[in-house]
């Protein structure tokens, strides 16, 4: 079965076919950096790992461009608000340019410790501001923009099938929301191309249209068709993207270049819930890798919960999911070890290469996996899960043996933490020294204390 992916265009599973042989272009939609990246965000990103991963193994040379978000993204979808850059700026006393360093360099660390191959090309939007204005220059040229005392709009009259991607209702959508800041608009889903008048605003470039800054859906239209072309074969975003990031993007594609599609498939994942509730900074149930790390786990044991659920179906959260997921991870580790032929089992090997074909179900995949170790007549178990590795990105080693860290020693650590901030150093010592003496070492570091088995 040749590699199944549901495209949100047509609503349903198509044959993939690439635009050119043996290559494949993705483009996604990356972070905005002004905080951490938390497990929700890199969840989604784990899932296009492995799509690109699979495309790798069956053969696909690829191009996997990323962008990253500096400027322009509002903390609303009706054009209005703070920058989020700028808003994390003024919160941590830093500049926007260092807040963005910052959270660039968390952003590649949680990608590095979830094993989370980097981008082929990871592109900023403030680096690419020329590109974006002669985009801009274009749609303009073209008769799809106007100016307003805010900046330079993009007139969605002129795309009759604005709306058609993300199937939307605009009357009932945005109904009532009219605002201050669009007045002038001439329908209330038009969306600012170049944002003008913001004398506050810390980013700002000269344009033909006044000194401002891009909107946030310009750079991710500009990067992709700069690095992949008009057109290129897979878009990948989170479901919050449909309805206002990508059916901008789509009606931007639509005015520089007259073509209603730059991708032939878009793909979406839904999202990873915290105990059944979005995960929010709003709602303060943000979780971090190091988070996960602090409390004794291993971050490819998410990687490996992720896998749990299909993509599209999205996943719910919970430490006592992150510890089974944990001990199975444990478990393919301790099985592979045992075993030591050199065979690859072909009729698994098949199985999970259809289970991920059949539109990257990666719980299938694992079923498989398990399927495989629990047989007792099968051959090849420690090269097979090796292969199927390949496109899982589990940093499987049969020599390593992961191993959850029980709680009555993570309340020692916190309890010897506390003792080390009142300086009771003899207290601290002690307990110490009963964490070493329960198979663990703890070393303090700059970010807190490190726990690791003594093996």
């Amino acid at each position: 079965m040749p590699l199944q992916l549901y495209n949100t265009l047509s609503r349903k599973k198509e044959s993939f076919k690439p635009i050119k042989k043996g290559f494949v272009s993705i483009y996604s939609c990356g972070p905005t950096v002004y905080g951490n990246q938390h497990i929700g965000n890199m969840y989604a990103y784990i899932q296009w790992d492995v799509l690109v991963r699979f495309l790798k193994y069956s053969g696909y040379k690829t191009k996997w461009v990323m962008n990253i978000t500096d400027v322009g993204h509002l903390t609303s979808d009706q054009d209005e608000g703070e920058d989020k850059m700028e808003k994390g700026a003024k919160k941590e006393g830093l500049s926007v340019w260092k807040i963005a360093e910052k959270y660039i360099e968390q952003f590649l660390a949680s990608m590095d410790a979830l094993d989370i191959k980097r981008p082929s090309i990871l592109c900023q939007a403030t680096k690419h501001i020329k590109e974006q204005i002669d985009l801009i220059k274009m749609i303009e040229e073209k008769g799809f923009a106007y100016k307003t005392s805010t900046g330079l709009v993009f007139d969605t009259s002129k795309f009759k099938d604005y709306a058609k991607f993300a199937k939307l209702n605009l009357k009932k959508q945005y109904a009532g929301v009219r605002t201050k800041i669009d007045q002038e608009k001439k329908q209330p889903w038009d969306f600012l191309l170049w944002i003008t008048n913001q004398p506050n605003h810390i980013m700002q470039w000269d344009s033909p249209w006044g000194k401002g800054f891009p909107g946030w859906h310009i750079e991710c239209t500009t990067m992709s068709v700069k690095y992949l072309g008009k057109k290129f074969d897979i878009h990948t975003g989170g479901k919050e993207h449909i309805p206002v990031h990508h059916t901008n993007e789509i009606a931007q594609g639509f005015g520089a270049f007259g073509s209603s599609n730059t991708a032939n498939y878009w793909l979406h994942n839904e999202w990873l819930l915290f105990e059944k509730t979005k995960i929010s900074k709003s709602l303060g149930n943000v979780i971090l890798v190091n988070n996960l790390q602090e409390k004794g786990f291993d971050p490819l044991a998410f990687r490996y919960l992720a896998f749990t659920a299909h993509y599209k179906k999205g996943l719910n959260f919970t430490w006592k999911g992150l510890e089974a997921s944990q001990n199975a991870y444990e478990r393919i580790n301790t099985i592979i070890a045992k075993e030591d032929d050199k065979k690859i089992n072909k009729k698994y090997l098949k199985e999970f290469v259809e289970a991920i074909n059949d539109d990257l179900n990666t719980s299938k995949a694992l079923s498989v996996l398990w399927n495989l170790l629990r047989d007792k007549k099968a051959y090849g178990k420690r090269k097979t899960v090796l292969e199927m590795d390949k496109v899982l990105g589990l940093d499987l080693k049969p020599e390593i043996i992961v191993r959850v860290i029980p709680g009555y020693v993570l309340d020692a650590i916190k309890q010897r933490e506390r003792y080390r901030q009142e300086k009771k150093w003899d207290l601290a010592d002690k307990i110490r020294k009963e964490i070493e003496s329960n198979g663990y070492t703890i070393e303090d570091t700059g970010k807190g204390p490190m726990v690791k088995r003594l093996r």
